[in-house]
């Protein structure tokens, strides 16, 4: 019988939310798969397990441990993934090595528990119901500019990660991109002694963070409120500038009505009065 793959969830700062589940299947484990053996080793030590077999898995030897893992899969045996704080594969090693586990045919399952960014959304005071996880920003460039175009235009909640050494240029990117104004929470040593919750427009965060805090971050930002509907005459004026340059009237109408979030019939309708809009063949 195969082994499992399971991905245990371990605290992100306070030991007690190491749920006994957890510490079930990592004493269970043939093998723990961390980031760092040393900060896993006292994770291991404070719930009292001795004698587990480590192997270091991060960005850099996942790869390599793909083969050792499935080989103890297929002898019947269980392997842990586990990260350095949360839930192992968000924004930390783990995807590949899941992917490898289960195109050899074995399974995966998972112990959950504590995500950093689920932690910050839900103490955030902003919508919940939909909401977008971006993990960490490119760091310079082009990619970068386009991932702040796109949060500005955003309007379900954002989640990000960020370095403290980073939060304060990052901020002040997002008011260039996003405005002052657009509310933020920037969440600090969440679960720890020293939590804080930070709540302001995106223009006071960034004059607040001059200085490098302690601490890990998550960042969560407010969706972009919703465009005012347009109106007759604003439709109008786009198609007719539309079929003013020889875009046929069926598909100026279907394009303002797809980029406005209005009904193309609608729009059709108020197209078929413009000076020169050419109705199709019955």
């Amino acid at each position: 019988m195969s082994g499992t793959l399971v991905l245990v969830a371990t605290p992100i700062g306070n030991l007690g939310d190491l749920s006994p589940r957890a510490v079930e299947a990592l004493e269970g484990a043939a093998l723990i798969c961390c980031e760092d053996t040393r900060r896993s080793g006292r994770l291991l030590a404070h719930a009292g397990v001795e004698g587990a077999r480590l192997r270091r898995v991060d960005d850099y030897t996942e790869a390599a441990a793909v083969d050792a893992v499935v080989e103890l899969l297929a002898a019947g045996e269980d392997v842990v993934l586990v990260s350095d704080a949360g839930t192992p594969g968000i924004s930390d090693p783990g995807s590949r090595l899941v992917a490898a586990v289960l195109d050899a045919g074995h399974p995966v399952s998972t112990v959950p528990g504590p995500v950093a960014a689920v932690a910050a959304l839900v103490a955030s005071g902003f919508a919940t119901d939909r909401f977008v996880f971006e993990g960490f920003l490119p760091r310079k460039g082009q990619e970068r500019a386009q991932r702040l175009a796109e949060i500005a235009g955003e309007r379900r909640t954002l989640v990000l990660y960020e370095s403290p050494k980073r939060i304060g240029a990052t901020l002040g990117h997002l008011v260039d991109a996003a405005g002052a104004e657009r509310r933020a929470v920037v969440a600090r040593e969440i679960t720890k002694l020293h939590e804080e919750f930070v709540r302001g427009p995106l223009g006071e965060l960034a004059q607040r963070y001059t200085e490098i805090p302690k601490g890990e971050i998550v960042l969560v930002i407010e969706g972009a409120a919703a465009a005012p509907e347009a109106t007759d005459d604003e439709l109008v004026e786009i198609v007719s500038s539309l079929v003013s340059e020889g875009v046929s009237t069926r598909d100026a109408a279907a394009q303002v009505a797809d980029e406005r979030g209005v009904s193309r019939r609608r729009v059709y309708q108020l197209a078929l009065g413009i000076p020169g809009a050419v109705t199709p063949p019955s």
